[in-house]
C-alpha cells in the first residue's frame, strides 16, 4: 500500500541518524551503536508515508543529537530518542503533518496517488463508527507502523518471548489506558472516545515498541507496572481532552521523566517493608519471650 515511499523514508532517516551519531561518537573516539538502528527504524514507522522527507531528516537529527548525544550517548539518555524527535517535529510542523496524516493511497517514486480522508480517531470524535476490521488489518490512514493491529500484536508476542521487551510495561500501559477510558466513558464526558479508540492511532504501537525502551524505562520490575499504567492513563487523557489528536508521545516523555523516581520510590518501599519470613521479636514458639522473675519472699531460699 505504501510502496517505495517506505524505502525512501527509511533511507533518509537511517543516513541522517547514523551520520549524526557518528559525528558525536567521533569526538569521543567511540563507535556508532546498534541502538541507533533501532531508533531510526521505530522513528521511520512512527510517521505517515506522506510526511515530507526533510521533516523526517530534521526529526531524526534532533532525536540522536539532542535526546541522546548531548547526554553522553547510548545508555545515558533519559528520554526515548525516537519519541523526542517525533514530539519535536510534531509541535514544530503541526500544520504540514496534519495534512500528511490524512493522506491514504499508493505511494511510488515520481508519482504519488493520494486520497485524503479523516483518521479513525477523527471519525470517532465525530461519532462516526469505524469498522474493527479496518483497524485490525490496517485499512485506514495513519503512520506506517501503526496501521495493522494484528502485526503489532504478533510483534509484541515475539518481543516478550525473546525477553526483548517487558510484558509488564506492555500490559500495564494497555490496562492503564483501558481503565482510564472506561472511567471517562462512565462519567458521560462529551469528548469521551469509544473503547475501540485504543486500537486506533499510535496507542498500541507506542505501548509495544516505545514504552518498553529499556534505557529510558525504570529498571525495577515492580516499577514497570506503575510506569506503564502512568503512560497509558496519560495518553488517553491527552488524546481525549487536549487539542492534540494523539497523546502517546507526550505520555511516554512524561513517563520517562518520572522513571528514575519510580525506581527510587519502589526501592524505598522495599526497605521499609518487612521481609515475608520476618516475624516480630518473641513471636517464635521455639524461642518464647522471657517471663518476668517471680518476686522473692522473705522466707525464700
Amino acid at each position: 500500500m505504501y510502496g517505495l515511499r517506505v524505502l525512501a523514508a527509511a533511507l533518509v532517516v537511517f543516513v541522517c541518524g547514523i551520520g549524526t551519531e557518528w559525528l558525536f561518537e567521533r569526538k569521543r573516539q567511540g563507535k556508532v551503536s546498534e541502538a541507533v538502528l533501532v531508533t531510526c527504524a521505530l522513528y521511520t514507522l512512527a510517521w505517515p508515508p506522506a510526511t515530507p522527507l526533510w521533516i523526517l531528516a530534521v526529526g531524526i537529527i534532533f532525536a540522536v543529537a539532542m535526546a541522546k548525544g548531548v547526554y553522553g550517548g547510548f545508555g545515558r539518555n533519559i528520554f526515548n530518542p525516537a519519541i523526542a524527535g517525533r514530539a519535536f517535529v510534531y509541535i514544530s510542523f503541526a500544520i504540514v503533518l496534519s495534512r500528511a496524516y490524512t493522506s491514504f493511497g499508493n505511494f511510488g517514486i515520481g508519482a504519488v496517488d493520494v486520497l485524503s480522508s479523516a483518521t479513525p480517531l477523527a471519525q470517532m470524535r465525530a461519532h462516526t463508527p469505524v469498522p474493527i476490521t479496518d483497524l485490525l488489518f490496517g485499512l485506514r490512514t495513519g503512520a506506517m507502523g501503526e496501521s495493522m493491529t494484528l502485526l503489532i500484536v504478533l510483534a509484541a508476542v515475539y518481543l516478550v518471548l525473546t525477553k526483548t521487551a517487558s510484558w509488564r510495561i506492555i500490559l500495564a500501559t494497555l490496562a492503564g489506558g483501558a481503565v482510564t477510558n472506561l472511567i471517562i466513558l462512565a462519567t458521560g464526558a462529551q469528548k469521551a472516545l469509544p473503547m475501540e479508540s485504543l486500537l486506533a492511532g499510535s496507542f498500541l504501537y507506542m505501548s509495544v515498541f516505545m514504552a518498553t525502551d529499556p534505557v529510558s524505562a525504570p529498571k525495577r520490575q515492580p516499577s514497570h507496572l506503575i510506569y506503564g499504567a502512568l503512560i497509558g492513563a496519560t495518553a488517553v487523557i491527552i488524546r481525549t481532552f487536549s487539542a492534540f489528536p494523539e497523546g502517546t508521545s507526550f505520555a511516554i516523555l512524561f513517563g520517562n521523566t518520572f522513571a528514575n523516581l519510580i525506581d527510587i520510590a519502589v526501592d524505598s518501599f522495599k526497605k521499609k517493608a518487612p521481609a515475608p519470613d520476618q516475624k516480630p521479636a518473641g513471636s517464635d514458639a521455639s524461642n518464647p519471650p522471657a517471663q518476668p522473675a517471680a518476686p522473692r519472699t522473705k522466707g525464700g531460699a
